[in-house]
């Protein structure tokens, strides 16, 4: 007999928040006995309802209980992160890049912006909002880089299917 839409939900949340990290979705199937189309239920009741104060955030493969963006300033004050945390223009352009066409390169990054993006690349790898995803077999094999849950808490998505559309050119 399948579990109610409900009571999964229910029961996610609990998971994830005992959990304390990143769980895959293959997993949280397995530990709630159901069949992953039966999360995915799920997880569309959690994005229509979710917990008061709480979201849970999809990151390709991984589910997290993250803090609902509308209380990040309380939570912010809870951890002593009152200031808030500015990107330069650089770097919001090179994570939009990043985000719409991972996994990229550095060099894919330089020739989209027309500039080098050393810096604000560095700048996104050392607050964890983009990370290395790979490497490419070509030559040289460069680094490949895309977003992290990092990103989508800054940015308060649940995930890049979040993101606006490109406009068509």
């Amino acid at each position: 007999m399948e579990m109610p839409v409900v009571d999964l939900a229910r029961h996610l949340v609990a998971v994830l928040f005992a959990g304390g990290a990143p769980l895959k979705v293959e997993v949280a199937a397995r530990i709630l006995g159901v069949q992953p189309p039966s999360l995915d239920t799920a997880l569309e009741f959690l994005h229509d309802h979710p917990p008061l104060g709480l979201r849970v955030q999809r990151d390709g493969d991984n589910l997290e209980l993250v803090s609902d963006p509308g209380s990040a300033r309380y939570v912010e004050a809870l951890l002593g992160l009152d200031r808030p945390v500015r990107l330069s223009r650089a770097a919001l352009e090179t994570a939009a890049i990043v985000a719409y066409r991972q996994p990229v390169t550095r060099a894919e990054i330089d020739a989209i912006r027309g500039v080098s993006s050393d810096s604000a690349l560095t700048t996104l790898l050392n607050r964890g909002l983009v990370a290395e995803v790979g490497r490419r077999e070509s030559a040289g094999r460069p680094v490949l880089y895309g977003t992290t849950a990092e990103f989508l808490q800054y940015l308060g998505l649940e995930s890049l299917d979040d993101l606006p559309p490109l406009p068509s050119l």
